[in-house]
């Protein structure tokens, strides 16, 4: 949840930076495309730290690997993103007609289809560059302190329990 919420301040920041207008519609539809983007970038660093616990690596090793070893698909499928809609965000045309026929593409900028595509593509990726980066500092860093609270947790349920007399539970990491 916490991302989509990464996402949504990076669009804002973004339309209020670059002075552009909200466009309700196109940019509500931008920001449940973002959604799906963006909580899959940190879900893949959830599971892969999950699947390194799994394996039996403390919480703290496993955070600091699975960040280093899923930054890469993270960022590129960022990557892939931003720069698939940036020729749609600015309205770049070429007129393939002419272009096969003619070797003369009519390459130009703007046009009726900008006014549509554009503030979702912009939506998109101005949340997904604040998102990403953000993605993969406090999502590690939330998932550390949601393990830390777990285990203060068991610990008191643990010393509830062996002051009535009952077995100490010893909670590991």
């Amino acid at each position: 949840m916490s991302e989509v919420i990464f996402s949504i301040i990076g669009v804002l920041f973004g339309i209020v930076i670059f002075d552009m207008n909200i466009t309700i519609i196109m940019t509500g539809m931008g920001i449940v495309a973002l959604a799906g983007i963006v909580v899959r970038n940190g879900i893949l660093l959830v599971e892969f730290t999950d699947v390194l616990k799994a394996k039996g690596m403390k919480t703290r090793e496993a955070i600091i690997e699975a960040g280093k070893t899923r930054i890469t698909p993270v960022i590129l499928t960022a990557m892939a993103c931003i720069s698939g809609l940036v020729p749609l965000a600015v309205g770049f045309n070429i007129n393939f007609v002419t272009m096969f026929t003619k070797l003369n593409p009519q390459i130009y900028f703007g046009g009726d289809n900008v006014a549509f595509w554009s503030p979702l593509c912009w939506t998109i990726i101005f949340g997904l560059s604040f998102a990403t980066f953000l993605t993969l500092v406090f999502v590690p860093a939330m998932y550390f302190i949601a393990f830390g609270m777990k285990v203060r947790l068991k610990r008191r349920k643990s010393n509830r329990l062996f002051k009535k007399g009952q077995k100490k539970l010893v909670v590991t990491d």
